[in-house]
This record gives structure tokens, C-alpha cells and sequence, in this order.
């Protein structure tokens, strides 16, 4: 098992240091630290180990450091900033592990990104020596990008002419859409081994500039400080700890505070059950605070996401995941409450985008997801995004015979309609009913409006809606059908209809550039016995199948 929790004094491969209002993240790759034994992590190269200690390293600054206004992101080791996943690791690895390598990367990458633009924590990197392939795609998630100018340094995407790859964590996309490369530059730059550097790095926009070495630390200095600026992070703040999770895992059962996961593997489904918060919610954001990471949005976003990512890459032929949910659905809403009536906090401000991130990481999980909207089930606002999040749903209507809960109801909050956007910028009613404003319109009037099946129905929330005495029946056959469909063809279809709408840099990474990633990583060009990422560095020359397919 791979396990995504870690903190600080068990890290391997990168170390935070502190210059008043910026963090130095350095990244000093323990060359035999790697998840496994095969390989050597070399030229501070990575493998999801590393990965994991940096996506720690990002919520770790963002809530334990709210003093924190810009990160550099730097390298311990002279002449190399990164020479990018490692090749062995790559060349070894099944197909399975390489998508979820990637995809896991690409969402660190976004966390990047995203505290920049969200949290006002600003990214920059400081490129010394040899920045290759992942290793610029790193440099690329920042900011603001330096580099040494002297005649070692540059940066570089190599992967086609090298490995018969592409940049798999957005580099391509990151160099036309963000940092808006020309075409023909950005052809030529991805087709060459060497890259780029100095004042030709900058002027073609790959970097923003290029220091002389005998300058180097104080302008990485300067320019850091001179970032920190931009920011309204809170300087006086005190940060809270995200504490270890409470978690037992054993045979078919992941059990959390909040969160619990059942797995049927002889019928490749999962149940993930999301219980509504014990304690009533804080009646201040001093009382938050206090309350640290075991305050109920806090803590589920945390315990969630440990969920879906254990699901994602221990799980493999788990195809089709139930949503449910058991509790109090107005305790849900009085934290939703909470929420949104102190966006101004540091605080509040993380944890909603922690909650956005999270769900974010459910819409590009290849499950097929289902919700059940049963008596005794709270989605209710953030909750209620389970459902638009799953790929179908259904609700029961009234109640079981002999059964004393109330019929299952959904209940919509001001969080369903602005705070949990998805990855094309829409929130995910918007992307549901895309192209039918009036039908919004409808459902914001509804706030707070308990529905019960019919109306729900009526309204588009759920998919279906079961009498109780035809509930069972229907979700079996529902089950079973989903079951019988080629795996491969639902991740396809999944991914095409998840994101309606307008396309972004996110949706481009994820529903274009790894797309095209997944299937060349099993072409024989790649991963053959003549393949590219398997006779790298041995000397012998790749031999390539000329069909363009």
C-alpha cells in the first residue's frame, strides 16, 4: 500500500526553511529513497514519493504557516535544480502506476497554482543547473520563474525526442496557455534535448529572468521579498496543525472519524460513506481556530481525500464507487453557514479551497461514481455536491415499509453555487445545467429548501427516482449493467462528460494532454521491447514503428 500521509520530520527529499515572510522549499533528493527498491532517484529526479512529501510540504505552508506570503521552490544540490520523474521508475513501472503517477503529480502542480492565486501564498522558482522535462514542469506551476544565467543552466522539455513521451504533467499546455509561448518556439523547444537558457530562456518567455551567478542568492532573496509584498496573508496569524489521521485500514474496510470505505472486490464496488459532523458547529472563527484540524469541514476534506486517493492507486479494479451519506443534514447547513459568513479569514479562506480541491480529485478519479440519496442521508450543501459529482443518482421516494427515518430529502446551500468550483471554472450545477439559466435561477430560489424526491427529481438534481418497493430491484440491475462495461470505454466516457463547457489549462492537462499520455505510455514506440523509456541510457538507439496511428 501506498500510504499519502506524511509530515515533516519524516520526510526524505525536501527540507522548509524560513526567512521571515518566505519559505524556502528545497528539494534535495535522497537518490535511494525512492518507493522502491529498483531504482536510484538521481539528479534530484522523483517518483510519487516525492510527490507525496511536497503535496505535505503545499498544506502544511498554507495552514501551519499563514505568515508565509511566497514560496521558493529551490534545489540542495549544485549544477541540478531537476532532472524530472525518474527514467527506471518510468520504464518499470505498470501502466496503472505511471497514469496515477501523473495524474496525482498534475493535481500537486495545481496545488501550486492554486495557492497562489487563492491563498495569496506565492510560488516562485529559483532554477540552478540542469531544470529537465518534470523538473521544468515544476519550475512552470510558479509564478515567477529565475534563472541562473551562466553556460550550465537551462530548461527543457525533452521528453519526445528522448523517450517517445510527452511532458506529462502539463508542460506542453503550461508553455502555450500560461506563460503563452509561440507555436513554432514551443515546437522547437519541445523537439530539442538541449533546451533553452540564459537571455533566449527569457526573451522567448520560457523564464522570467536570467542572474548572473555572483548575484544569484541575493536576487533570489530580493525577488522573493519583493513577491511576499503582493500578498494579504496575515503577517501576526498563528497557524494551526494538521495532526496525524485517525485511520485503520484492514481487509475490504478503510475507517475514518467522518469517512468510511467498504470494498465488495468479488463485485469490484466500493461504498464511501461521508457521516455529517457529532458536534454542533463553533459559534465563532475564534472557536475554529481553536478547534484546529479536527473541525468537521477541515477534518472530512482531509480524511476524503486520503479516501479516494487509497481508492485511486490500491484499487485498481474497483470499478464503480456508491456514494452515501448518514446524519444530521442541518448540521451540515450550520457549518455551510459558518462558511461562508467568514471568507475573510485565513482560516476559513483554506479550508474552503482544501474542500474545492478535494472534490476536484473525485471529478478526475477513473470510477465510475454512483449516489444514493436514501432516508437517514444528509446531502445537504457542501454534501450535496457528492451527488452532482457523481456520474448518475438515485432517490429513493418516501420511506421503507416498517422504517421510522424521514423521507430522503436534499437541500441545497449558497456553497452549491460559487464556493466548490470544477476544473473548467463552472461549479458543478452550472456544469449540470449547462445552457439552462432559468433552470439555476430555479434552484437558487430553493436554498435551504428541504426537497424531497419528486421535486428533487422534477428539478434535475438526482438522475432517478425509486419507489421503495422498486429501489432494490433498479439498483441492482443499475449495478450489475455498469459492472458489465468495458473498463477502459467508461474512463473514456466519463472523462468526455464530466467537464461540459468551456475548456481551461486544467481541463486541457487533464482531459487532453494525460489522455494522450495514457495511451502513448503503452505504444510500443514507449514501452516496447525496443521502446524508448526502456533502452534509455543504455546506448542502443530505440527502433520506432513509423505508422502515425
Amino acid at each position: 500500500m501506498i500510504d499519502f500521509q506524511t509530515e515533516p520530520s519524516r520526510y526524505k527529499h525536501w527540507r522548509i526553511e524560513f526567512d521571515g515572510d518566505v519559505a524556502f522549499l528545497i528539494m534535495d533528493v535522497d537518490p535511494k529513497g525512492g518507493l522502491s527498491g529498483d531504482y536510484e532517484l538521481k539528479l534530484n529526479s522523483y517518483d510519487l514519493g516525492v510527490d507525496i512529501e511536497l503535496n505535505d510540504a503545499i498544506q502544511r505552508l498554507r495552514f501551519e504557516h499563514p505568515e508565509v506570503r511566497a514560496v521558493v521552490i529551490k534545489s540542495g544540490k549544485d549544477n541540478v535544480f531537476c532532472a524530472g520523474a525518474n527514467i527506471r521508475m518510468l520504464g518499470k513501472a505498470t501502466h496503472q502506476h505511471k497514469v496515477n503517477f501523473c495524474k496525482f503529480t498534475n493535481e500537486t502542480r495545481l496545488a501550486m497554482e492554486d495557492a497562489s492565486e487563492n491563498s495569496k501564498q506565492i510560488y516562485m522558482a529559483a532554477v540552478n543547473g540542469s531544470c529537465a522535462g518534470g523538473g521544468y514542469e515544476l519550475a512552470l506551476a510558479a509564478d515567477h520563474i529565475m534563472l541562473v544565467d551562466d553556460r550550465k543552466s537551462a530548461v527543457s522539455l525533452p521528453e519526445t525526442p528522448l523517450l517517445a513521451v510527452l511532458p506529462g504533467t502539463g508542460g506542453i499546455t503550461r508553455v502555450t496557455d500560461k506563460r503563452k509561448v509561440r507555436r513554432d518556439r514551443a515546437d522547437f523547444f519541445c523537439s530539442t534535448e538541449e533546451g533553452l537558457r540564459g537571455t533566449k530562456a527569457v526573451e522567448w518567455r520560457l523564464v522570467d529572468e536570467a542572474v548572473p551567478l555572483s548575484k544569484w542568492n541575493d536576487a533570489v532573496k530580493a525577488r522573493a521579498h519583493e513577491l511576499a509584498k503582493q500578498s494579504d496573508r496575515p503577517a501576526g496569524a498563528k497557524g494551526i496543525t494538521l495532526k496525524p489521521l485517525k485511520r485503520e485500514i484492514a481487509d475490504g474496510r478503510m475507517a475514518y472519524s467522518h469517512v468510511e470505505v467498504t470494498i465488495e472486490r468479488d463485485k469490484s464496488i466500493a461504498t464511501l460513506l461521508v457521516k455529517s459532523p457529532a458536534q454542533a458547529a463553533p459559534k465563532s472563527v475564534e472557536d475554529v481556530h481553536k478547534l484546529g484540524s479536527d473541525f468537521w469541514p477541515l477534518a472530512l476534506a482531509r480524511e476524503f481525500e486520503d479516501a479516494i486517493l487509497n481508492l485511486r492507486t490500491g484499487e485498481g479494479a474497483i470499478n464503480l464507487v456508491i456514494l452515501r451519506t448518514e446524519g444530521d443534514a442541518q448540521a451540515v447547513l450550520n457549518y455551510d453557514a459558518l462558511l461562508s459568513g467568514n471568507e475573510n479569514d485565513w482560516l476559513i479562506r483554506e479550508i474552503r479551497h482544501y474542500l474545492k480541491r478535494t472534490l476536484k480529485r473525485l471529478d478526475v478519479t477513473p470510477k465510475s461514481f454512483m449516489a444514493l440519496v436514501e432516508p437517514g442521508s444528509c446531502f445537504a450543501g457542501t454534501l450535496a455536491e457528492l451527488i452532482f459529482a457523481a456520474d448518475r443518482s438515485a432517490m429513493m421516494i418516501g420511506t421503507r415499509e416498517g422504517d421510522n427515518k424521514k423521507p430522503a430529502t436534499i437541500t441545497l446551500s449558497k456553497a452549491n453555487f460559487g464556493a466548490y468550483p470544477m476544473g473548467n471554472g463552472l461549479t458543478r450545477l452550472q456544469t449540470r445545467f449547462l445552457g439552462e439559466p432559468d433552470t439555476l435561477k430555479q434552484l437558487e430560489s430553493k436554498v435551504g429548501e428541504p426537497l424531497e424526491a419528486d421535486d428533487a427529481n422534477e428539478l434535475g438534481l438526482v438522475t432517478f427516482a425509486y419507489e421503495d418497493f422498486d429501489w432494490d430491484d433498479e439498483l441492482r440491475v443499475m449495478m450489475e449493467e455498469r459492472s458489465s462495461f468495458s473498463p477502459d470505454a467508461l474512463t473514456g466516457m466519463e472523462a468526455n462528460i464530466r467537464f461540459a463547457g468551456p475548456e481551461t489549462m486544467e481541463t486541457k492537462i487533464f482531459g487532453r494532454l494525460t489522455a494522450w499520455q495514457n495511451w502513448i505510455f503503452q505504444r510500443p514506440n514507449a514501452i516496447g521491447e525496443q521502446g524508448a523509456l526502456k533502452l534509455y541510457g543504455t546506448g542502443v538507439k530505440p527502433a520506432f514503428d513509423k505508422q502515425r496511428v
